[in-house]
């Protein structure tokens, strides 16, 4: 019987070059203006973690502008395609290291930025893992969170989730606004910024990104086909199963 984390293991390594190539993570508003914030803020000095760095998108978007990041993942194919393609693209200041987003390798106050993008649903002690990141961040520094966001509203909220796990048997939760902020705000971190951004999910792409076996493609066109019609509305479904979300970014500062 497998752990959550051997599964994300088994889920992701032999998918680092989709993710690698998939549009969806590889740009967005939300990278964007993530690298605009990071670079008024770090002006070059930066030292950075990147937890749950996937295929390193984020990574590469905030290199330039960083003294160094760590790209952390507990997926060994994960790394190993990110420290290939930051190879290739130049990028000497990101280094690779293997662990948990629940148990960082690091000793306090280790970095001025801890950053983290299309991550935090697949954690399993969400709570631990902020608390954890609030203790690598040296006092003054700067939090960067980029995630889907869960629905306010329950029931649009119970078929969303319903949906990811259905596609992805790694997927834990996504949270919404008002459980992501009373989460950071008591491990210590003020919210400076808060932005959205409508992500649309192409459902083919989706689905085939992750491998999803054809059972469950079938059980989420059922779900979806079954759904009232405020959850149509809401999560703006389409014919061939395509839906739209909402990426959530928080800026966010450990007080000094």
């Amino acid at each position: 019987m497998r752990t959550h984390e051997q599964t994300v293991q088994r889920q992701f390594d032999p998918r680092a070059e989709a993710y690698l190539a998939s549009a969806v993570h590889a740009s967005g508003p939300d990278l964007a203006y993530a690298t605009e914030l990071v670079q008024q803020t770090a002006a070059g000095t930066g030292q950075a973690l990147d937890i749950g760095c996937g295929a390193g998108h984020l990574a590469f978007a905030l290199a330039p502008h960083l003294d160094r990041i760590v790209a952390l993942d507990p997926s060994p194919g994960m790394l190993s395609t990110v420290a290939r393609s930051a190879a290739e693209r130049g990028l000497s200041r990101i280094e690779v290291r293997q662990g948990s987003a629940e148990s960082l390798p690091f000793a306090a106050a280790s970095f001025t930025l801890v950053c983290t993008r299309y991550s935090t649903h697949h954690w399993r002690r969400l709570e631990a893992a902020v608390r954890d990141m609030c203790r690598v961040l040296a006092p003054g520094g700067h939090a960067l969170l980029i995630d889907t966001l869960g629905a306010e509203d329950a029931l649009t909220d119970t078929y969303l989730q319903a949906t990811e796990l259905l596609r992805d048997v790694s997927h834990v939760r996504n949270r919404s606004v008002r459980e992501w902020r009373s989460l950071l705000h008591s491990a210590g971190l003020a919210e400076l910024e808060h932005h959205e951004w409508p992500t649309r999910l192409e459902f083919s792409s989706w689905v085939a990104r992750m491998g999803t076996p054809a059972d469950r493609v079938t059980a989420i066109r059922g779900l979806q086909d079954a759904a009232p019609r405020e959850v149509k509305e809401a999560l703006a479904i389409e014919a061939d199963g395509s839906f739209t979300l909402r990426t959530g970014l928080f800026w966010l500062r450990k007080e000094a």
